[in-house]
């Protein structure tokens, strides 16, 4: 009988396991060499040789805690999440900028300037070096052959992949450290059975086992901003009563999960955690919830924002799909983006106030106006509403990353998500279905056709698109 390896594994120990197995078969009839002992070692711990698991021990020894275990076995992911990384720190996130001087041998001591403007290599160097190798060529080899490598991490990640709760169980028996591990960008297994959709049960056992609802990968993101960006008000219920914090920035100052679950018009789930906690109490937060008192507290006298009206808002996007941007202090950026974020969750009591205090209509403060976001969350009442406070609703703009939506209308937001509610009340208020967008020159009903939306592509074409 073996004994699970602890948190830091030992060598030694593993060592002593195969000598002791050598000893006790000395003298039968079919001795033990070491080296097949240490095999035997090996496969009982899930590797597939004993210098495979040597060198994990090795590995998890020399870097502790801190450690990247990679989990997935396709080259091509790492790729991107080195240019993930180049991303965020170019936006000037202070996690990312912190994981480059913590692993990047030559930029520890770089100005922040510098290691904004740095290039792939360095960008996967950084990755490598997180994950324990000396090299990006290093660390390639060892995803090829991560499927074959036995390591737990990578295990672990597909028995929740699978949603095996007893797979999961077992390994977490023989290896207890894996409940506090962290894989690639920091992510543990708990933030991984968080990102699975309605994989509640798992979550419950990894909290069961002690996993720490409020860990924050390495861009500050928790298993609760995971519950406000899917929409998953079970999931976020669990973490609350676990004791996970609603105050935790992610991607940015401002970043809170409430912040995430607003950003996408997750307005249940939004509510949700409101109830725990407002926070940040910033316009965009107010307008989000459709709280017409916390805004009257954001105005002053004189129908002038105050100073907490524009704070905290560095979280300006949820992964990096969306492009680069830096948040100003003007007054029209900021209740232009209070419009939208309103426009997203159908608040649309504040919607009007808004408009009175300043807000455009038409305005784009980033990657979408209020009327596309509406369009593209399917929230017809704030698209007739926005459409009465004069919003233009055939207004060509912006939308998600910019290899997605440039010179894109609302009607090609509803048609792309298949919001057939929104489309109708766009044709009604005027919308053109014939107008085309700039990268892709198409009509609305063409974008429906991508998104797989057949009924609604047929009837923007019978409306003369």
């Amino acid at each position: 009988m073996t004994t699970p390896l602890p948190a830091a594994p030992s060598l030694e120990q593993l060592r002593k396991q195969a000598k002791d197995r050598v000893r006790e078969r000395k003298t039968g009839s079919e001795p033990l060499k070491l080296s097949e002992a240490q095999r035997e070692v090996a496969r009982e711990y899930g590797f597939a040789s004993w210098p495979r698991l040597k060198a994990y021990v090795e590995r998890v020894s020399d870097y502790g805690p801190g450690l990247a275990h990679a989990f997935v076995d396709d080259v091509g992911y790492y790729e991107d999440r080195a240019e993930g990384l180049r991303s965020v720190v170019a936006s000037g996130l202070e996690n990312g900028i912190a994981v480059v001087r913590a692993h990047h041998p030559s930029l520890a001591d770089a100005s922040d300037a510098d290691i904004r403007a740095m290039g792939v290599a360095d960008a996967r160097l950084v990755l490598a070096r997180e994950h324990g190798f000396a090299s990006w060529d290093a660390f390639r080899r060892h995803v090829e052959g991560l499927a074959e490598s036995g390591e737990p991490f990578r295990r672990a990640f597909k028995a929740i992949e699978a949603s095996d709760r007893t797979a999961l169980a077992s390994l977490l028996d023989r290896y207890p450290g894996l409940v506090t591990a962290r894989g690639t960008n920091g992510n543990d297994l708990l933030g991984l059975a968080a990102g699975r959709r309605r994989n509640h049960p798992l979550v419950r056992d990894l909290l069961a086992r002690g996993a720490d609802p409020s860990s924050a990968n390495d861009r500050g993101w928790t298993p609760l901003h995971q519950a406000g960006y899917s929409n998953d008000a079970e999931l976020a219920r669990l973490l609350l009563e676990a004791g996970a914090r609603t105050d935790l920035y992610g991607h940015g100052e401002g970043g809170t999960p409430l912040a995430v679950a607003l950003f996408w018009g997750n307005a249940s789930v939004a509510d949700l955690l409101a109830e725990r906690e407002i926070a940040p109490r910033n316009l965009r937060i107010a307008a989000g919830l459709g709280r017409l008192d916390l805004i009257r507290e954001l105005v002053r006298d004189d129908g002038s924002l105050g100073g907490a009206a524009g704070a905290a808002r560095g979280f300006y996007r949820p992964h990096t799909g969306f492009p680069i941007w830096q948040p100003s202090d003007d007054p029209q950026e900021i209740l232009d983006e209070a419009l939208v974020w309103a426009a997203k969750s159908d608040r649309v009591d504040v919607l009007g106030p808004l408009v009175e205090l300043g807000a455009d209509p038409d305005g784009d403060p980033y990657r979408g106006t209020a009327l596309i976001w509406a369009a593209a969350c399917g929230r017809v009442a704030s698209i007739r509403r926005l459409v009465e406070l004069g919003a233009d609703p055939s207004l060509k703009a912006t939308f998600g990353g910019p290899d997605h939506g440039q010179g894109v209308t609302a009607l090609h937001l509803a048609a792309q998500s298949g919001k057939m509610n929104a489309v109708e009340a766009l044709l009604a208020a005027g919308a053109d279905p014939a107008i085309t967008d700039d990268i892709y020159e198409s009509p609305p009903a063409g974008w429906a056709e991508h998104g797989g939306h057949g009924s609604i592509a047929a009837h923007l074409r019978a409306h003369g698109g």
